[in-house]
């Protein structure tokens, strides 16, 4: 499932490279320093594809990048909540931080995995969905109270660890971290995702 994935994103965004915005380019292969190749081949090593999308810009400190892949190897794939639930997260992320990219990879992922368009595209407007599930609620009052509220209420604490234990409210809370440490890098390289995708609108400032 992992490298599957992997290959489905990676074949659908190679070729935006070429939207990289001015700040953070995309640096060609060739022109790599030793350490960005050797990060760049345990890159390939792991996910089967060559460095794409928010490991781009991320390729300017091949140490963070690593290590930001690394982790993400973990959550994204394997994290205790399920990656279902995972990508209902990601979504979450991705809104709050209007990052258009990460919207642009993970709605058509997250339809995929189960999540129903209406409760992602509630989530795209900002509005609370509708019809979703035990857990989804879970997921989606933990992971919106993290990000406006910058903690969590001991009755939503409460609720996500009698369902997921206490090794899921860290995983959980690593994959709101995780995403929005990409949204960050992201939103600061000001790298672009095709002009025909969906862009958020911006949530007042």
């Amino acid at each position: 499932m992992k490298n599957t994935l992997c290959s489905t994103i990676a074949a659908g965004l190679i070729s935006t490279s070429a939207y990289a915005a001015d700040r953070l380019p995309t640096i060609p292969p060739d022109q790599y320093t030793p350490e960005q190749q050797k990060a760049a081949e345990e890159f390939l090593a792991t996910r089967k594809v060559p460095v794409f999308g928010p490991f781009e810009p991320l390729m300017h400190s091949p140490q963070v990048m690593s290590q930001a892949r690394a982790m993400g190897d973990y959550l994204r794939y394997n994290s205790a909540i399920g990656n279902t639930l995972s990508e209902l997260a990601i979504l979450i992320t991705a809104r709050e931080w209007t990052q258009d990219f990460e919207w642009y990879v993970h709605y058509p992922i997250a339809l995929k995995m189960g999540i129903k368009p209406e409760i992602a595209n509630a989530i795209a407007d900002g509005t609370r969905p509708v019809g979703m599930t035990a857990d989804e609620e879970i997921v989606y009052d933990f992971s919106t109270e993290l990000h406006k509220n910058k903690r969590v209420s001991d009755a939503t604490f409460a609720r996500a660890e009698k369902r997921f234990g206490k090794k899921g409210v860290v995983d959980l809370t690593g994959i709101n971290a995780y995403y929005s440490l990409l949204a960050m890098q992201l939103n600061v390289a000001q790298y672009q995702v095709p002009k025909e995708s969906k862009k958020l609108v911006r949530f007042p400032e």
